[in-house]
């Protein structure tokens, strides 16, 4: 089966090549502070497979602040995108010095360990520039694997939804990123015997860019996540569910779009390092319990280390939604949380 050409998407792509003279002379400082780390720093440079011990990281800091080329480079995105960025999707927002994010970056941005040297480059080569600011807001570190990180739960919810009465179903996927686990559920769905008429499938996310590859399934930085993307869903799409799964942004700590659901998955957000203090989970999951449907369920899985379930264990996340209204029992590799009929 063929999969969809990686041609132009049909949607407006919201990435522009900025005008590079625009940043002539903040580079031309970056590139003098550089200058003085290289000649001055008794640490090696950032390079490619470098393992960052806390002597790198110091220097790096010491001499090439963080926060002067974080500036620079929020600077350069805002240029870039035709909507505002969502910056603590970068790996600039969470790391400890320049040279954790050098080791951050995709192999093809890591051709030099000056960061002024790297906006130079992006800057004067539009499929350069294109593919690092996709590199930069959908990084591997927030998607995984992409299809296959809940083989558990997807088998729970095939016989839940081969048990579920009725002729239309509203299903979310919250925090849906680049929307793998979207058509893993529209995947679920199909397979429980439901057409793809009957169902609508919703993907949220935070960042207006995620939407745009989750609809168009355009991934740039990483052609061949985007070809296996395109494979599995191909069957999908022939069967007439590309019409079944939208896709839109959404803060699931503000004001949620309307609508309600029967059935929302929301895995890797609840317990990950992008929300992981009690009154955020206990918002986002009040918000989602009340967009379900009497009968209705809410699933949360993860896959992050067990530092970052010191910090949420299952226990306490099980006790929110059931501080929510909603019965908890186990689904795979995470929980569900169920709505009682009314």
């Amino acid at each position: 089966m063929q999969p969809e050409t990686a041609g132009p998407p049909a949607h407006t792509n919201p990435v522009r090549l900025p005008n590079p003279a625009l940043f002539t002379l903040p580079l031309q400082r970056l590139q003098r502070l550089f200058a003085i780390y290289a000649a001055t720093s008794p640490a090696p440079l950032p390079s490619p497979g470098l393992a960052i011990t806390p002597e790198i990281r110091y220097q790096s800091e010491l001499y090439l602040p963080l926060e002067t080329i974080r500036r620079l480079l929020y600077r350069y995105y805002r240029a870039s995108l035709t909507h505002q960025p969502v910056f603590s999707s970068t790996p600039l927002s969470t790391a400890a010095s320049w040279a954790d994010c050098f080791a951050q970056l995709p192999h093809y941005c890591q051709l030099s360990a000056n960061p002024a040297r790297l906006l130079q480059m992006v800057l004067s080569d539009a499929e350069l520039h294109e593919r690092f600011i996709f590199a930069s807001f959908l990084p591997a570190r927030f998607n995984g694997p992409g299809f296959g990180r809940y083989p558990d739960q997807l088998e729970w919810l095939r016989q839940h939804l081969r048990l579920r009465s009725g002729t239309q179903l509203r299903v979310l996927d919250a925090a849906c990123g680049s929307g793998e686990g979207s058509w893993e559920l529209a995947e679920c769905a199909a397979q429980a015997g439901w057409r793809p008429d009957q169902i609508a499938i919703e993907g949220w996310t935070l960042d207006p860019l995620e939407v745009y590859g989750a609809s168009t399934r355009y991934l740039p930085h990483d052609a061949q996540r985007q070809q296996e993307y395109r494979l599995r869903i191909a069957p999908l799409v022939q069967q007439g569910w590309n019409d079944a799964v939208r896709f839109q942004s959404a803060d699931l700590l503000a004001d949620l779009p309307q609508g309600s659901f029967d059935l929302i998955a929301c895995n890797g957000l609840l317990g990950g390092p992008l929300l992981h203090n009690a009154a955020d989970l206990q918002r986002v999951i009040e918000r989602l319990a009340s967009r379900l449907r009497p009968g209705g369920c809410l699933v949360a899985a993860d896959q992050f280390h067990d530092g970052w379930k010191k910090k949420i264990p299952g226990q306490l996340l099980g006790d929110l939604c059931a501080a929510a209204g909603l019965a908890v029992a186990r689904a795979g590799e995470g929980i569900v949380g169920l709505k009682a009929d009314q």
